[in-house]
């Protein structure tokens, strides 16, 4: 278990505590977060506009106390404007590096589908390999190292699809639904006048980086990982919806993140409930499904459900 020195020193508890003084009624895109962010991975989030889904990422990067860069995309970005060009100085009579938004600690990717394939993958090397190249330089990227996405689903028009190789990239898609009634009048109480200030230095760089070896260190039961393996196998199996199932990726990913909930839960053990917890998130954007999802009115996320609950759990 969590050791009396650890509970003396921050914890991920009271980071989203923090991050739930500024954004109410989505605690669920809070966790989502903050899972990704200890088991080391990126985060993609969908949803109709309006649901704080960039307010949560900036007040995370906020209260992380790391350093934050928001990129907006449109279709006239080019892929020098994230990751950086090699400029001509004069004075020197030499080409000098101009390092992109994409050295920072967390990395906002707004409206990421509003941008074309080519501004799209250059931030696939970032986000697998944590470095980028540019001209005949590698830079590598600050650790941690998080790429926060954000996409609208509702607006098609003007939108450029992300190939699932880049999808696959992401460690979670989380879904950002509308708050409860109660929600949204608290919502009003706190925005309807000055706006409340975001949470600063909450927890430091170093914490994130403790949280992350900790939390792979979480046991995981040798049946919990054929657990896993199964899940996933699972949707590669002939199905009439789905033309491909999840990578291995996939595999890494559930077992990282159920590691992580464990972690934040003050457990040194995962446990079944722990992937299946997480196992939507990280399997949703990873499967190919097909034309006959929207001929016949199937919701992806009820094929997801299915799959899931087709495997019994150890």
């Amino acid at each position: 278990m969590i050791t009396p020195t650890q509970r003396n020193q921050a914890s991920p508890k009271q980071l989203l505590d923090a991050l739930e003084a500024t954004v109410v009624g989505q605690r669920a895109t809070l966790e989502a977060l903050l899972h990704a962010l200890i088991a080391g991975g990126h985060v993609l989030l969908e949803g109709p506009p309006g649901l704080a889904k960039t307010l949560s990422c900036r007040a995370l990067a906020s209260a992380v106390g790391g350093s934050f860069k928001r990129v907006q995309f449109t279709p006239d970005l080019l892929p020098s404007d994230i990751v950086g060009t090699r400029i001509f100085d004069q004075r020197a009579g030499e080409f000098t590096t101009a390092l992109g938004p994409i050295f920072a600690n967390i990395v906002l990717a707004d409206e990421i589908n509003r941008a074309p394939a080519k501004v799209q993958s250059a931030l696939l090397e970032g986000m697998q390999e944590r470095q980028v190249t540019i001209g005949l330089e590698t830079f590598p990227l600050p650790d941690p190292f998080v790429v926060t996405a954000t996409m609208n689903p509702l607006d098609a028009e003007g939108t450029y699809a992300l190939p699932l190789a880049q999808m696959d990239r992401f460690l979670i898609k989380a879904l950002v639904d509308y708050p409860s009634s109660e929600e949204e009048t608290k919502i009003l109480e706190r925005f309807g006048g000055e706006p409340p200030e975001m949470p600063r230095d909450v927890v430091s760089i170093d914490d994130v980086v403790r949280w992350r070896h900790e939390a792979r260190a979480v046991h995981l039961e040798p049946k919990l990982k054929r657990y896993i393996v199964d899940l996933v196998g699972e949707t590669r199996r002939k199905h009439d919806y789905v033309d491909r199932g999840a990578s291995p990726r996939a595999t890494l990913s559930i077992a990282a993140l159920a590691r992580a909930r464990a972690f934040v839960d003050g457990r040194d053990y995962a446990l079944p409930d722990d992937v299946r917890a997480e196992a939507p998130a990280a399997l949703r954007h990873r499967l190919a499904f097909n034309y006959r999802t929207l001929t016949d009115r199937v919701d992806p996320e009820s094929i997801v459900a299915a799959l899931i609950a087709a495997v019994p759990a150890p």
